[in-house]
């Protein structure tokens, strides 16, 4: 297959957007058997997988605690899809990843109930969910170095921007299948069988996806990275490679993240549940309005990507951090009012935050590990921050409004996490238009002098 670089170094338009499709594709395949889980653990596994309890949260966090399974598993797909995408390809292991997760998705469509099988079922529901997390850990990393790695140095952030926008797209069919089923069915249907028909329709999305991913082909700088490591013994790949050599970019990943995904979870997972929950309003309505919002957050995302190309990599981050801390002291009181259309503007206004953080992650993260260890690196840094970001942010809202009977708490508790990335923004060096050649050039000299070999630091 013809690279998307041609031989004078420029990149064919063609070629790129090809790349971009076959990444979107499988991120698309992937976000929306991740959220398919998200929503249903708020309107379905609760009460069906799950003990019967006369506290209506009860269920709710019981089916939240396994939804931070994934979570826990992502590191692990991380660390090891990052191993052997830095050693055998991203396309290889791309291809592995949206197999592994559409498999583990179309057989959550088929577990038994509590009522059926007792215990068993959220067992099962456990175990599903690792594999799930585990694939979509692998997953990330590899769809965006597939495009970062292909693009442009001064179009980055808008290139690899565009695998963060076939997120939304993936979660909006994931909610608009859902919101098509709980209106055409009775409640007691949907929850009888109803519900189980999106996770099957998963199998039609993962074909499609594969497809698309089988007419892609490494970036050359990869392929120059993997040829160097096979000839020099002293070049090496890996998790604990990015470990020993990269610590701090590592760290510095994390703290980017952490609140971008803690408000990512709290805007489109657990404002499900204070809307259901606490408000009473309902479930259909609930769904058109996320649906709404995620049409937003996909339009907005490849606009502030491009930004990070003019402006920088850290002022755009920076405003996403500082509005993410003002934001629940915001949307709490518009979601308070049951209007549709003040909800609406809320949950769209969390999501253009969370974009100004998400948007520029891709060419952040790519722009601080060489490529022999890159998909190790960018993998680490966002995976690893899931456990306790991600994951228990739904769990912790919950336990919050439970507790308390009050959505202040939360929203001190995303401001808090904002704090923590500002710091990691303020820290952070800008990369915007850097070469990723030049990273590389720069590692194996780093190498070299430790080495004392010279081999290595005159390679290209």
């Amino acid at each position: 297959m013809a690279s998307p670089v041609a031989a004078d170094g420029t990149y064919k338009q063609s070629g790129l957007r090809r790349v971009v499709t076959a990444s979107m594709a499988g991120t698309v395949v992937e976000w929306y058997e991740f959220f398919l889980y998200a929503t249903a653990a708020t309107l379905v596994f609760g009460p069906i997988m799950f003990p019967p309890s006369d506290d209506p949260y009860a269920g709710i966090i019981a089916a939240f605690v396994t939804y931070a399974v994934g979570f826990i598993a992502r590191p692990l797909g991380g660390i090891v899809f990052g191993h052997f995408g830095d050693k055998y390809g991203r396309k290889k292991l791309l291809q592995v990843a949206i197999i592994l997760v559409g498999v583990a998705t179309f057989l959550m469509g088929c577990l038994p109930t509590f009522q059926q099988v007792g215990y068993l079922a959220p067992v099962l529901l456990v175990l599903l969910r690792f594999a799930q997390g585990f694939a979509v850990g692998g997953e990330w990393g590899g769809g965006v170095l597939l495009v970062a790695e292909h693009s442009p140095d001064k179009s980055r952030g808008f290139w690899s921007s565009f695998p963060q926008a076939a997120v939304p797209i993936g979660n909006l069919i994931a909610t608009v299948v859902l919101l098509i089923l709980s209106r055409a069915l009775s409640p007691e249907a949907f929850l009888g069988w109803g519900w189980r028909v999106a996770f099957w329709l998963s199998v039609i999305i993962v074909a499609v996806g594969y497809y698309i991913r089988t007419k892609i082909s490494d970036a050359p700088i990869f392929v120059e990275a993997q040829k160097e490591v096979a000839e020099e013994e002293h070049v090496r790949y890996g998790v604990f490679e990015v470990l020993r050599r990269y610590p701090r970019g590592v760290l510095t990943a994390m703290g980017l993240r952490f609140a971008e995904n803690i408000m990512y979870y709290l805007v489109v997972t657990f404002s499900i549940t204070y809307l259901k929950i606490a408000l009473a309003m309902d479930t259909a309505e609930i769904l058109g309005m996320i649906a709404i919002a995620h049409i937003v957050h996909m339009i907005v995302i490849p606009l502030v990507g491009g930004l990070a190309d003019r402006l920088g990599r850290k002022p755009v981050y920076a405003i996403g951090a500082v509005a993410a801390a003002g934001w629940g002291f915001v949307a709490f009181p518009m979601f308070n009012t049951k209007e549709p259309v003040t909800i609406i503007l809320a949950i769209c206004l969390g999501l253009v935050i969370h974009s100004f953080m998400y948007a520029p992650q891709p060419a952040i993260m790519s722009e601080m590990f060489p490529t022999r260890m890159r998909y190790s690196g960018v993998s680490l840094g966002y995976q690893v921050t899931s456990i306790f970001a991600g994951s228990l942010a739904p769990i912790i809202a919950t336990a919050i409004l439970s507790g308390t009977g009050s959505w202040v708490g939360i929203a001190i508790y995303l401001a808090a996490a904002a704090a923590v990335t500002l710091v990691a923004v303020i820290s952070l060096r800008e990369t915007k238009g850097i070469s990723l050649y030049e990273i590389d050039r720069i590692d194996r000299e780093r190498l070299a002098v430790e080495t004392g070999t010279v081999k290595v630091a005159a390679r290209r």
